[in-house]
């Protein structure tokens, strides 16, 4: 992957099809340029040897192929900019769920840029709108968050986050903040 908007994208995506009512994805870069990510769910969990295998490339739960290369690549990418990945995951009933945190150094030759981080969490959203999402990015100038339950409060009942008006006022709102963080 080229973009670590992609990693995450396909990380919340697993998160959600282990059954996660809740993901949190935070995204923090501290004045040293370090990015740290996570990404937090209340999923079904893995075990022990799930977790122990998650970031072989030939390691995967997935029935359609052989090769499962979203964790390998992201744990590569991280280690690649001297940074590093780290994955607890519980299946205790009331405990469950999975705690990815990433770490990136931004000023490294080979640290991947972050990509369209406002289509990727609008993609998520859209796809899984039962789905709590919460998402920060807080960096030294300032903070860009959203919190899908927020959303569903203010609306009511009986709207989807997946309505096309929904979904551009979401892109709106993460754009605007975006720009009152980094106006270039």
């Amino acid at each position: 992957m080229k973009e670590l908007s992609l990693n995450i994208l396909d990380v919340a995506k697993n998160s959600t099809a282990a059954g996660a009512s809740q993901v949190e994805i935070s995204l923090e870069l501290s004045r040293e340029a370090i990015l740290t990510l996570s990404i937090t769910d209340n999923g079904c969990g893995m075990d022990e040897e799930t977790l122990r295998g998650v970031t072989d490339p030939f390691y995967t739960t997935r029935k359609t192929r052989k090769v499962g290369m979203g964790l390998p690549l992201l744990k590569m990418a991280a280690e690649q900019t001297g940074g590093e990945l780290f994955i607890t995951s519980s299946t205790k009933a009331g405990e469950s769920g999975t705690v990815l945190r990433a770490t990136f150094d931004t000023k490294s030759i080979d640290c991947m840029p972050l990509g369209d981080i406002v289509s990727t969490i609008c993609i998520l959203i859209a796809g899984s709108p039962e789905v709590d999402f919460v998402f920060t990015d807080k960096r030294p100038e300032g903070e860009v968050s959203l919190d899908t339950a927020q959303l569903r409060e203010v609306l009511g009942e009986g709207i989807s986050l997946a309505e096309p008006e929904i979904q551009q006022w979401i892109r709106e709102y993460l754009e605007e903040q975006y720009l009152s963080v980094d106006p270039k």
